[in-house]
C-alpha cells in the first residue's frame, strides 16, 4: 500500500500522532536513506505506532540558491514519494521550506513541529543531519529536549560502500562521471527519472527515428548526454531505447528535455507516465553543422543500443 501523503503540517491529524518519524531531505532515497527509514519501520512495529518520514519541498539548497542553482536534484517531488513510498512508510509529510521555515530556530522547530504538532514519540536520524536556522540543531539538542518533551531521540550510523559513505553529493558526481554501476549500489537500484510523455516539435519522427518527449520540470539535471535506457509503465515489461538529455544544440534549443526513441516500438504514448532507468552512457551531446549529420549520428547511437541490449539479454 502506497504510503499517505501530509501536505503541511496543518494537514497533520491525530491519525499521524504519536509516531516514530526520520526526517531529512532524502534526495535521491539511497541506501543509507533506506536503512534510516527501515529502522523507523522497524521501531514504529514496536511501538505499535505510525511510522512516518519528514521531509522538505523545495530542497533548502533551491531555497537558498534561487536562481543561482548550481546543484541538480537527484529526484524531484514526485520522485521522491515514489521512492520514499516503496519504502513502506505510513505516511510522508512535506514541509514547505520557505523562508518563515528558514528563520525558524532549532528549538522551535522542535517544540511546535515534532513535539507541538506531531506529538513523535521517537525521532530517528543520520548522524550528520543538522536542522533550524543556521544548522545549528543536532543530536545533543534533539536529546535533550526529548527528555523533558517525551520523546527519543536516535542517530544512525551513515552506510559505506567501498568504504565511504552513502551520499547524494556521491551519486551526483557517480552520474556526472557515467558510472552507473557505482550509481546502483549506492541506491540500490538504477537511476531513474519520471514524467510524462509530452508532444514535441516532431523532429526525431522527420528524421526517421520518433522519441518520446518528456519535459523534466528541474531547473537543473544530474544526467547529459546519450544514454542506454530502458522504459517502465508502457508495457508488461521494460522497453529498450537511446535517450538524450539535452537542449538540442543543433537547432538552437535553449530548454533541456528528456527524448527517449524506443526500439522497434510504434504506439501513441502521448499522456502516458513513465520511469525512464539509465542503463549505461554513451556519449556527450553534440552540436551538429546540419540534420543530415545528426540523423547519421542518431542512426549510428541506436545501432550501438541494439548491440548493447542484445549482450545483456544473452
Amino acid at each position: 500500500m502506497p504510503a499517505k501523503l501530509i501536505r503541511g503540517f496543518n494537514q497533520i491529524k491525530p491519525e499521524h500522532q504519536n509516531g516514530v518519524a526520520a526526517i531529512g531531505n532524502f534526495d535521491g532515497v539511497h541506501l543509507g536513506h533506506q536503512a534510516l527509514i527501515q529502522k523507523v519501520i522497524q521501531q514504529a512495529k514496536v511501538r505499535r505506532a505510525p511510522s512516518i518520514v519528514i521531509t522538505f519541498e523545495p530542497h533548502p539548497f533551491e531555497f537558498f540558491q534561487k536562481e543561482h542553482l548550481t546543484i541538480p536534484r537527484l529526484t524531484r517531488l514526485r520522485e521522491k514519494f515514489t521512492a520514499l513510498s516503496a519504502c513502506g512508510v505510513d505516511y510522508i509529510l512535506i514541509l514547505k521550506f520557505n523562508q518563515q521555515l528558514a528563520e525558524t530556530s532549532a528549538s522551535d522547530f522542535v517544540a511546535e513541529i515534532l513535539h507541538h504538532r506531531l506529538r513523535l514519540k521517537e525521532l530517528i536520524v543520520g548522524d550528520d543531519f543538522r536542522f533550524g536556522r543556521g544548522r545549528l540543531g543536532d543530536l545533543s539538542l534533539l536529546q535533550s529536549m526529548g527528555e523533558t518533551l517525551g520523546f527519543e531521540a536516535i542517530e544512525v550510523p551513515a552506510v559505506q560502500v567501498d568504504g565511504v559513505r552513502i551520499s547524494s553529493t556521491r551519486i551526483r558526481q557517480a552520474l556526472e562521471a557515467g558510472d552507473h554501476v557505482l550509481v546502483e549500489r549506492l541506491l540500490g537500484h538504477p537511476y531513474f527519472m519520471q514524467g510524462r510523455v509530452r508532444s514535441g516539435d516532431q523532429l526525431g519522427r522527420k528524421l526517421g527515428f520518433p522519441t518520446a518527449n518528456i519535459f523534466l520540470h528541474r531547473q537543473l539535471t544530474p544526467v547529459k548526454g546519450i544514454y542506454f535506457v530502458y522504459v517502465h509503465d508502457l508495457a508488461d515489461h521494460p522497453l529498450p531505447g537511446a535517450a538524450n538529455v539535452g537542449t538540442r544544440p543543433t537547432i538552437g534549443g535553449t530548454r533541456t528535455l528528456l527524448e527517449v526513441h524506443l526500439l522497434d516500438f510504434n504506439q501513441d504514448i502521448y499522456g502516458r507516465y513513465v520511469r525512464v532507468e539509465f542503463c549505461n552512457k554513451l556519449r556527450e551531446e553534440e552540436r551538429y553543422p546540419n540534420l543530415e549529420l545528426l540523423r547519421a549520428q542518431i542512426a549510428r547511437d541506436v545501432e550501438r543500443a541494439r548491440a548493447y541490449f542484445y549482450s545483456r539479454s544473452r
